[in-house]
């Protein structure tokens, strides 16, 4: 089972982050930074998403099945080559709403305070990861034939890090840490580190670039 740890680890990964970076105009470093803590937030509210209702698991299921096979990460040299897509970007955009909804600003705000760069940069930057961390999800469900909410919810698990229970499900925690039921009301605490629950979060965010 590959996670994203090892996705952003991978030579596939640095490709990744090269190709973000120029397509955003923003230094590989700030980029890294941004993804590492972008990628597990999309992938978590995804799950959130998915465990909270059968229609949730469905429709991602749905738009996995018709667009996002992972067929997006066979040619990231192309994507990035002569500038991503428009398409691309308005299909970011899109999942990005629908996973976030109303707090989409908040994240860009966190993140942009956490990584220093710009809240715009941040959107940019999001945009490109969410079609792609789509990809890499619908590339998982391929192989691992998942077919059911409980397949699914298993494996956005274990792409969040492999790990025991409590802690494949401390990402998800944390997006609604005062358990109201609202996506990401606790996204600036935790990517910012103030929530006393963060630590366990951050040992995985840092551990994506060995820092």
């Amino acid at each position: 089972m590959s996670g994203l740890l090892d996705l952003l680890s991978s030579p596939m990964g640095k490709q990744l982050i090269s190709g973000v970076a120029g397509q955003t105009n923003q230094p590989e470093n700030k980029t890294a930074d941004v993804l590492s803590m972008a990628m597990p937030l999309i992938l978590g509210a995804m799950k959130k998403n998915v465990s909270s209702s059968p229609q949730g698991a469905q429709g991602l299921m749905n738009a996995l099945s018709n667009k996002h096979d992972g067929s997006i990460l066979d040619n990231l040299g192309g994507l990035f080559g002569g500038g991503v897509d428009d398409e691309v970007v308005q299909d970011g955009s899109g999942i990005l709403g629908h996973l976030f909804g109303g707090k989409q600003a908040n994240v860009e705000n966190a993140l942009s305070q956490k990584s220093g760069l710009d809240a715009g940069s941040i959107g940019n930057i999001l945009k490109i990861a969410a079609p792609i961390v789509m990809g890499f999800v619908g590339k998982q469900t391929a192989q691992s034939n998942v077919r059911d909410a409980n397949g699914m919810n298993s494996l956005l698990g274990s792409m969040l890090g492999g790990q025991p229970q409590q802690n494949q499900s401390l990402i998800t925690t944390l997006l609604d840490a005062d358990g109201d039921g609202s996506i990401l009301d606790d996204v600036a605490g935790m990517v910012m580190g103030s929530n006393k629950k963060s630590g366990g979060l951050g040992g995985l965010l840092g551990g994506l670039f060995g820092k």
